[in-house]
């Protein structure tokens, strides 16, 4: 007998299955006949009996779990896992108790590590199995994940690289709000300061947080401002529980508070920061168009401050409530 090179043996064997039309989901069984009457062996042009070659070229009616495993390129806990969820039926046992696996079992494993291997989440899965293999509208949600998740990392990405250009927690702020600190010396913004800005981004949103950046911009440069931002704080934490809400003092602290406030706005008017305020308000109008919410990332004023814990004394309360209201009349006085 002529013997052939093992890529002609494998074309032969092919053809032979092409031939298979009425049978076609078995062809390739009928491809390991075909190889194996041919001795096609890899790696070698040799012919071999097919007894040396394949024990037995006819595939079994059912396997155990961990062949099912094995063939799909998948794990035994996966396909429990499969059966847990609904995603793949739960098979016939045989005589010993265990899990028998037919011909549509490993289809459906098959699929499913395609599916998986697409990025298709296991309920979606089950949603295209359910509507007889429909995955039209499965793949519209999914491309529309996918395109959140980049999204979300280039917003990731731009925000590390926010990170390393600054050096300091201050990249981790909207860029709103760190291109308006950036160009302060190391060590000018105190780790308070930033905690200030974080809370405040979170509660009013990046501009806001972009517009109290002037007073940080102004306690870095002018020290005698900074000197009494550090005596009213102190004074504000003297406030404890022990002090009386109508205590004289709170009062007097309120007043000192107002006055402070004003020295910080008219610094910062002489600087020309509250010229760059209102230009942020067109950058942030720019940046923010066309941009949707995260679900759950935004939520009033009102009931974001219901959710942010002080632990501020009945004293303290007061205090900035005066503050508060002392403020207010000099707006009612402008206007």
């Amino acid at each position: 007998m002529r013997s052939h090179s093992s890529g002609n043996e494998a074309a032969y064997a092919l053809s032979i299955a092409s031939g298979v039309t009425t049978v076609s989901r078995y062809a390739w069984w009928v491809v390991a006949h075909a190889v194996a009457a041919c001795g096609v062996v890899e790696g070698t042009t040799a012919r071999k009996a097919p007894s040396a070659m394949y024990p037995s070229a006819t595939p079994p009616r059912e396997v155990k779990i961990g062949d099912a495993a094995a063939f799909a390129g998948t794990t035994p806990r996966a396909i429990r896992h499969y059966h847990q969820i609904g995603l793949l039926p739960e098979p016939e046992r045989g005589g010993d108790g265990r899990r028998r696996y037919g011909y549509d079992d490993m289809i459906r494993l098959l699929w499913i590590r395609k599916m998986s291997e697409a990025g298709i989440s296991l309920d979606d899965m089950r949603t295209a199995f359910d509507e007889a293999r429909d995955v039209e509208d499965v793949l519209g949600r999914l491309e529309e994940t996918l395109a959140a998740q980049e999204a979300d990392i280039k917003r990731q990405r731009a925000a590390v690289q926010r990170l390393r250009a600054v050096g300091s927690p201050l990249g981790l702020l909207s860029p709103l709000v760190t291109d308006r600190l950036s160009h302060l010396p190391p060590g000018a913004l105190r780790p308070s300061d930033l905690d200030t800005l974080l809370v405040t981004e979170r509660i009013f949103g990046p501009l806001g947080a972009a517009i109290q950046a002037s007073v940080f911009i102004t306690l870095a440069t002018h020290p005698g401002l900074r000197a009494e931002a550090d005596r009213l704080d102190a004074a504000d934490a003297a406030l404890d529980d022990t002090v009386d809400p109508h205590d004289p003092q709170v009062e007097e602290l309120a007043a000192r508070h107002h006055a402070h406030h004003k020295a910080l706005h008219q610094a910062i008017e002489a600087a020309g920061l509250d010229e760059a305020e209102e230009k942020l308000f067109d950058i942030y109008d720019a940046e923010a168009s066309g941009e949707e919410d995260e679900e759950g990332a935004r939520m009033s004023a009102f009931e974001a401050i219901t959710k942010m814990p002080y632990g501020f004394s009945a004293a303290r309360t007061r205090c900035i409530e005066l503050t508060g209201q002392l403020l207010a009349a000099d707006l009612s006085a402008d206007s």
